[in-house]
């Protein structure tokens, strides 16, 4: 048995063949609605194409999960209900959830039903999963992404539940889940319409030679000539602290960095982690096909004791620059 457990996005039937094909072990979806917190248009899947595609997956003996991970609004359980209704009817392997309400539905609704704890629950402590583990019978946490290996390994060893951390991909600066940032500029938020920096807030204005990103009503970054232009994501924009003039703009929240954990497979093994995530259900089949293949390869490798291959990814991440994030930060 593998290490590792690989869990790879798919935005779109096309990208959950890509990483099926790639050499997933599971991977996680949405539907087309604001169940999920990757709600953009273009991506996730009506119910019709879920079945189409766990029968694909579970043909190649790959798992699928259902991410039903944004917080049900009042008044309006239905739509978040169905949803976890609709996974179960369609037999898929396991729903990721973050609302209390919605975990104590699943539990009583779908007892056979796998529950995972999205990391938009942000449960980063052992007395946090033993709860969510005793009250609804949770079987596996996705961790945020502000622990240190240490960290994790400690609280692996106090729990009896699975984690799963993520290795590849964005960062979120905030805590889990609980952005304000994009909500307080659109009015559409991450956590009830499953939306971070819409297309529909976006545009771009030139000035001179510049060209300034726009989300709302904010200048989020000013690029001069020749400088790639990235998307208006308001925790990765430029800003002076204080609305002052006297000082370039710098990133304050974060810079466009992605992660990559790579070189941490001895550690997080060490550490019991059970399944590693790419995050990118926004990307394109390209994309998963690469990143997934990569992935992939160096799991094989590493199970079998052979050093681990680099990994050819820059033109993958954004900004051209890789991290491990809070996973390695020594002053935690």
């Amino acid at each position: 048995m593998s290490s590792f457990e690989l869990i790879c996005p798919a935005g779109n039937p096309a990208a959950l063949r890509a990483a099926v094909d790639a050499g997933a072990d599971a991977v996680y979806l949405g539907f087309r609605d604001e169940t999920n917190a990757r709600n953009f248009p273009g991506l996730n899947f009506s119910r019709p194409e879920l079945a189409e595609a766990i029968a694909y997956a579970h043909a190649r003996s790959v798992q699928v999960f259902v991410a039903i991970n944004t917080y049900p609004q009042a008044g309006n359980l239905a739509p978040w209900q169905r949803a976890v209704d609709d996974a179960a009817r369609l037999k898929a392997d396991a729903v990721i959830l973050a609302d209390l309400g919605l975990l104590a539905y699943a539990a009583e609704h779908h007892p056979d039903l796998r529950l995972h704890l999205s990391v938009q629950a942000s449960a980063a402590n052992a007395e946090a999963i033993r709860l969510y583990r005793e009250a609804f019978g949770v079987r596996r946490v996705v961790l945020p992404r502000v622990l240190t290996v240490p960290e994790i390994a400690r609280l692996n060893a106090e729990v009896d539940v699975e984690t799963e951390v993520f290795v590849f991909g964005g960062l979120c600066p905030m805590a889990e889940g609980r952005c304000s940032l994009s909500s307080y500029a659109t009015g559409l938020s991450p956590n009830k319409q499953g939306v971070c920096s819409p297309a529909s807030h976006v545009r771009y204005e030139p000035r001179g030679e510049a060209l300034a990103s726009r989300l709302g009503g904010f200048t989020i970054n000013v690029f001069g000539a020749g400088e790639p232009a990235g998307y208006p994501t308001l925790c990765k924009g430029r800003f002076v602290p204080g609305g002052g003039t006297s000082r370039d703009p710098a990133y304050l929240f974060e810079e466009p960095t992605s992660l990559n954990a790579l070189a941490l497979l001895p550690e997080l093994k060490a550490a019991k982690v059970c399944a590693l995530k790419i995050e990118g259900r926004q990307r394109g089949k390209a994309y998963i096909a690469a990143v997934v293949g990569a992935y992939r390869r160096a799991l094989d490798a590493f199970e079998r004791g052979l050093p681990v291959p680099a990994l050819d990814l820059e033109a993958m991440v954004e900004g051209g620059a890789q991290t491990t994030g809070a996973y390695t930060r020594a002053w935690r």
